[in-house]
């Protein structure tokens, strides 16, 4: 993968200098590919009755695996041993991770890991009712997807992230983040590799923590009547705020941004430390943050449908979470 990469950059310069002209690869290369029919369509079949909800161990949470996995083979990430790695919950339930590498520059950093995260699983079907779980979280898992394809689109016009990001679609969230640990514990037994270097990928060489929970909605905004904004959740003293909204600035998001939740310290507290994947890798040390547009009426309920989504803002904060990633890899 790598190789490829250096060798169309090469070809590019190459040819550009043949040309007599000068080319600056801009994150902005990456954006194009990103589509709000395509955004859409991936949500609408999330909360389809096919996905039955994705209860974890059920068979909707199996079709969804096997779509998340089809999606990572277009995207071009790269599997461990393979891209499903299953668990056991506390109940005994088989849960699913589906985890894919998209690798950045040798550079030899210290920390060289990103992992970016969004739990699959909702609450299912419960007495013949459909939980769709469009917002919470299909709207998490299309992002993150579609974060994925514009880097992937970025590298292969030349630029690739000096860090490698690691993909993970989280199962069992809602059954006592189960996911998230068993995530951790392959992480922090030495069981889960990098495809390119066979290296172990190990709670040290991992810098940051990302997780996209519930983004598409415009339910609950910070300001009454504003519905273009966006939230993220992290610890006080930490660069990340500083560069979103430098972000932001840069590239001319209309998003109002928020590094609080609602202006309440605990609620915010509450939801950075306690509720959601983030809390296992904060818990370890790992530095994280959670993206959100927050809780809404629809939470839990059967109208938390596709036809709740606002997919031209969600594309909005696709956009802002994907140049934030850039700038702060």
């Amino acid at each position: 993968m790598r190789i490829k990469i250096l060798t169309t950059l090469l070809l590019l310069c190459l040819t550009l200098s043949a040309a007599g002209r000068t080319y600056t690869i801009s994150p902005r290369n990456g954006v194009h590919v990103l589509d709000s029919a395509t955004v859409l369509s991936h949500i609408e079949f999330l909360s389809s009755p096919v996905c039955g909800g994705r209860r974890t161990g059920t068979k909707g949470s199996e079709e969804a695996k096997a779509w998340l996995i089809r999606q990572y083979k277009e995207l071009g990430l790269s599997p461990d041993e393979s891209f499903n790695r299953g668990f056991l919950s506390e109940d005994g339930t088989k849960g699913h991770n589906i985890i894919g590498f998209l690798p950045g520059e040798v550079t030899g950093l210290q920390q060289p890991y990103i992992i970016v995260g969004a739990h699959f699983d909702g609450l299912g079907t419960i007495n013949g009712t459909l939980y769709p779980g469009a917002d919470s979280n299909a709207s998490g898992v299309v992002s993150m997807l579609s974060i994925a394809g514009m880097l992937n689109e970025l590298a292969r016009v030349g630029r690739c992230l000096p860090k490698t990001v690691i993909f993970v679609a989280i199962d069992g969230k809602e059954m006592s983040m189960s996911g998230s640990r068993a995530l951790w514990d392959l992480i922090s037994s030495g069981k889960l590799h990098d495809p390119s270097t066979g290296a172990a990928v190990t709670p040290d060489k991992i810098a940051l923590m990302v997780n996209i929970d519930q983004v598409g909605c415009t339910l609950s905004p910070i300001k009454a009547g504003q519905k273009d904004y966006l939230i993220m959740l992290s610890e006080d003293g930490t660069i990340y705020r500083g560069q979103l909204s430098a972000a932001a600035r840069q590239y001319g998001s209309p998003l109002q941004l928020g590094y609080d939740y609602y202006g309440s310290r605990d609620f915010t507290r509450i939801f950075l430390r306690r509720i959601g994947d983030q809390k296992v890798f904060l818990d370890h040390g790992i530095r994280s943050v959670v993206f959100t547009s927050g809780i809404t009426m629809n939470n839990n309920k059967p109208y938390d449908d596709a036809a709740s989504i606002d997919v031209g803002i969600l594309c909005r904060r696709i956009e802002l979470m994907y140049y934030w990633l850039v700038k702060v890899a």
